[in-house]
């Protein structure tokens, strides 16, 4: 490569590194981490984001009456001390607790969240401990949010769960009044909800009922953005006997332990012609059984509607795990608690689901009713397709999940799309200051080819060199085999089997030649030529060395197999000129080599009992192939006769391609 090319690239990231010094700025801890992405990456990031918004729960408000939750009497100072703790009942290894914020509807924002805490902490315990797992401060930025926090931790064995507020946030419409208010509260072990009913207590004083906070209603309707949309048909009541049954067969017997009923969505229009609870029946009996007659049946839950508050999308009923095959609601009260038809002879839910394991065993069901009701199959496959008005029913947890996390994507877009705006804007702005330095740049690329011309002829007797030293060690060692396989060939003219073989190798060689010749220019890229160091250094050895004793050892290959292939070709070149010269002058009947690789350096070392070479009579070609190595040649006399001729690579930065990949192996002997 010129030193054009080097320089100009160089200089261009220098300068750019120089002015990207002057768009640093200080924001919140996401845009602190968003500043160190790259330009691509906030691209990737902002793409990343959208599509991953295309596959998350949309938060869709319910409409009609009901719970807005838990909410304390005003406070006139937002430091004020609360603390809500939920009783689980029993101890459980519960790893999230998810807070949803309660609604409100504002005239310049739409829907925003109030009472939400500014400052406050998560403890969890049993009667013996407690821990904190979490705590939020202003510093985090969890407001404004309308969606739900959802709060992880590693698995903990607990029995309660307690919020410690410190800092209240202000009532919506208003800057000195301050309240605490939450919709619900739910604590996941595992898929299930282990605060769904549970007590909960506080010691502030409370304007709505703490039982609202553990209820399982949410003020969302789930809106999974997935699937396809299932309306609810309703079940029309015939009979003026109650109660009327909805039977659903799980096709085997299984442990359940939950039921979940999605209420139906029946009135679509614009203004709503009916309450959100017109369709829920009043009183429901839930009981289970092996035997299809519910000879054996065991009661397990039911709902009983006290109030239009007692009512949401979904309403969920958690009990003793039981091993059940059937499953029998019992329509004991139809009644709506308010209904603008006083004679409603119907009801209707938009899915059923029946827990085991926390999952629902009962997508796909059969469901049969009783005599007293009517439904057509198609509406009754409704009942337990999986599916709602809005598309698919997902589990509690990763529903809730779903929109925490759509709520921070939402928070961090417009962060993302600001941030590769400034990017933009910097970029113009970098360019224009780049524009002056065009001149100090075209005075860079005059030196940069004064100075390659300066380097031209350095470099072209560089080539010379080497080419002269590839066709000299190369096609002087194959003549040379050529040589010795031809005497081998008319010594064994008796023997048919050796004289083939031996004709096999003079063709092997002289077609090696042939490539040699042809890629003489760039000898290392000849296909076929060279294989591997190790590989080639065992062949050339038994060619070269024929009718004389060798040995290899080959230790750190691990580092060899990772060197440069100009490198490797280099001292494969330099070994095979050594065994040459060896056969040439030394008349040597045992040869050992040894080749050993490190992190920093690696020495390959010929030896010979032959004659013996002085230091003095080094052949040229030895000590050329070592200047182009840039490796240190040494010579030494053996203490037993003959020479050791030595050869040392230092290892500089480059030469391996990824040192800590480098497996251990065993060294590699190789005896003729």
């Amino acid at each position: 490569m010129g030193i054009y090319n080097l320089i100009m690239p160089r200089a261009l990231i220098t300068l750019l590194f120089l002015l990207a010094g002057y768009f640093q700025s200080v924001g919140t801890p996401l845009e602190a981490q968003l500043k160190d992405l790259s330009l691509g990456q906030l691209k990737k990031r902002l793409a990343d984001i959208d599509s991953e918004l295309g596959q998350l729960a949309l938060p869709s408000p319910r409409g009609g009456v009901g719970s807005s939750g838990y909410r304390t009497r005003i406070q006139s100072k937002p430091d004020t001390s609360m603390t809500i703790r939920i009783e689980l009942g029993e101890e459980a290894v519960i790893d999230e607790v998810v807070i949803v914020p309660t609604l409100y509807r504002d005239s310049e924002r739409g829907l925003r969240s109030g009472g939400f805490p500014v400052t406050f902490r998560i403890l969890v315990g049993t009667d013996d401990s407690s821990k904190e797992v979490a705590s939020f401060s202003a510093e985090d930025h969890l407001l404004p949010r309308i969606a739900p926090l959802a709060v992880p931790f590693d698995p903990i064995n607990a029995s309660w769960v307690s919020i410690e507020v410190s800092t209240l946030s202000a009532t919506p419409g208003t800057t000195n009044q301050h309240t605490l208010q939450l919709s619900e509260i739910l604590v996941f072990s595992g898929k299930e909800n282990v605060a769904l009913p549970q007590r909960a207590g506080t010691n502030a004083e409370i304007f709505d009922p703490l039982s609202s906070l553990a209820d399982g209603f949410t003020p969302f309707l789930m809106n999974a953005a997935q699937g396809s949309s299932s309306q609810s048909r309703p079940i029309r009541i015939l009979s003026e006997t109650f109660p009327q049954t909805l039977t659903i067969d799980l096709n085997e017997s299984q442990p359940v332990h939950q039921i979940n009923l999605h209420t139906a969505d029946m009135t679509l229009s614009v203004p709503m012609t009916q309450f959100s609870c017109w369709a829920v029946p009043r009183h429901i009996r839930v009981v289970g059984a092996n035997q299809p007659d519910f000879s054996d049946e065991t009661f397990l839950c039911e709902y009983e509607q006290k109030s239009i508050y007692g009512n949401g999308p979904i309403i969920i009923r958690r009990f003793p795990e039981t091993l059940c095959r059937y499953i029998r609601l019992e329509i004991i009260d139809p009644r709506p608690i308010v209904s603008i038809n006083e004679n409603l002879r119907f009801f209707a839910f938009s899915e059923i689901e029946v827990f085991s394991n926390n999952q629902n065993i009962a997508q796909g069901a059969a469901v049969v009713v009783s005599s007293g009701l009517k439904c057509n199959e198609d509406s009754l496959g409704r009942l337990t397709d999986g599916l709602n008005y809005y598309g698919a029913i997902l589990p509690i947890r990763d529903w809730v999940k779903q929109l925490s996390r759509r709520h921070d994507l939402e928070v961090e877009r417009p962060l993302v799309v600001a941030e590769l705006s400034l990017r933009h804007v910097a970029q113009q702005t970098k360019l224009r200051r780049m524009i002056w330095l065009a001149a100090s740049l075209g005075a860079i690329i005059v030196i940069g080819f004064l100075i390659e011309r300066l380097f031209y002829l350095k470099k072209m007797e560089k080539m010379r060199t080497r080419f002269a030293a590839d066709l000299h060690d190369e096609l002087g060692a194959n003549l040379h085999t050529i040589a010795l396989l031809s005497d081998a060939a008319t010594a064994a003219h008796d023997s048919e089997e050796e004289w083939q073989m031996l004709h096999r190798r003079i063709r092997r060689v002289t077609a090696r030649t042939g490539i040699a010749i042809r890629h003489f220019s760039h000898i290392v890229n000849a296909d076929g030529l060279y294989r591997g160091l190790v590989e080639d250094m065992e062949k050339v050895s038994r060619r070269i060395l024929a009718k004389i004793d060798y040995s290899i050892d080959i230790s750190g290959e691990e580092y060899l197999e990772h060197l440069k292939v100009h490198s490797q070709v280099d001292l494969f070149l330099f070994y095979k000129e050594s065994l040459v010269n060896i056969c040439r002058h030394s008349d040597a009947t045992r040869v050992s080599t040894q080749l050993k690789g490190t992190a920093r350096e690696v020495i390959l070392t010929i030896s010979d009992n032959g004659k013996g070479l002085s230091k003095e009579n080094i052949p040229a070609s030895l000590k050329r192939r070592a200047r182009l190595l840039k490796a240190k040649l040494s010579v030494e006399e053996n203490s037993e006769g003959g020479t050791s001729v030595s050869v040392r690579l230092i290892t500089r930065k480059g030469f391996w391609h990824d040192k800590s990949k480098a497996s251990i192996h065993e060294p590699l002997k190789i005896k003729k």
